[in-house]
């Protein structure tokens, strides 16, 4: 059964807006909006997503949950963009492509086809197109793809690598602490540790390991898919750390440097 007209109608009235403001902020006609709050008319895909930008509700909470039936808590919680029932595979169907066995194949999304998976990633078309491989030593159970990213903001993992990761279907299952590719509707393809924020505020932090770049707010409206980092693969060997003698003696050395100076300011030199 679906909820949509009715929930549509209630957060219409909530936020005290006429038929004719919705209607014109969606750019449609006051009598389609009235027929969708009737139920005397069918939305398509991309009606729903309208909706769901306008309201900040997800698609799946608008068709199948009862709005009038929650407290005056949740509502007033999920009006504010906070919708604690978003779940990755609730918002589509991941299109994906097996092998004659059946078995799930791990697609690779390279540098250069990743302006075409930003439209093109729940079509099954374009999916079929892009290579695949497999890792024997990855689950079969779980379904895994391949990104190459770029740029340096999440060294030591280098510029150019190929990162694999697990598809999340629960994004409220997204850890603190741990690396995520995130598909942006803005960015685009991102890799970075998250900070899962999406009960409270309904947001991710998104942190780089590079230190010179700052985190930065993400709305869960604005994710498209989320895979958790399993491993990446590079022919870039990293840089070798310094080895702990020569730390120490970095450190003695600026000690015997900064007593010097210290004594040299009390004899007035």
């Amino acid at each position: 059964m679906s909820y949509f007209a009715s929930n549509i109608k209630l957060l219409r009235k909530r936020r005290g807006r006429t038929q004719d403001d919705v209607a014109f902020a969606l750019k449609m006609k006051r009598p389609t909006l009235s027929g969708y709050e009737n139920g005397v008319a069918e939305p398509g895909i991309e009606t729903l997503v309208l909706f769901s930008d306008y309201f900040k509700i997800a698609v799946d909470t608008l068709i199948r949950t009862d709005l009038t039936k929650l407290p005056e808590s949740q509502l007033s919680q999920l009006e504010r963009g906070f919708d604690t029932l978003i779940r990755g595979s609730s918002l589509r169907v991941l299109a994906t492509t097996v092998t004659p066995a059946e078995e799930e194949n791990i697609e690779l999304v390279s540098e250069k086809a990743k302006a075409g998976y930003r439209t093109g990633f729940a079509d099954p078309e374009y999916i079929r197109i892009l290579p695949a491989f497999h890792l024997p030593f990855l689950s079969k159970q779980k379904k895994y793809r391949t990104f190459q990213i770029v740029g340096d903001s999440m060294l030591p993992i280098p510029d150019g690598a190929w990162v694999t990761g697990e598809f999340v279907q629960d994004w409220l299952m997204i850890r603190d602490r741990q690396a995520y590719i995130i598909l942006t509707i803005d960015e685009g393809i991102v890799f970075k540790v998250a900070e899962n924020k999406i009960s409270q505020e309904g947001l991710l932090t998104l942190h780089s390991l590079n230190p010179l770049y700052q985190p930065y707010d993400i709305h869960v409206n604005d994710i498209r898919e989320v895979w958790k980092f399993v491993n990446y693969i590079s022919p870039v060997m990293p840089e070798a750390s310094a080895p702990t003698d020569q730390i120490f003696d970095a450190i003695r050395n600026l000690q015997t440097d900064v007593k010097d100076i210290r004594n040299r300011l009390k004899s007035g030199e």
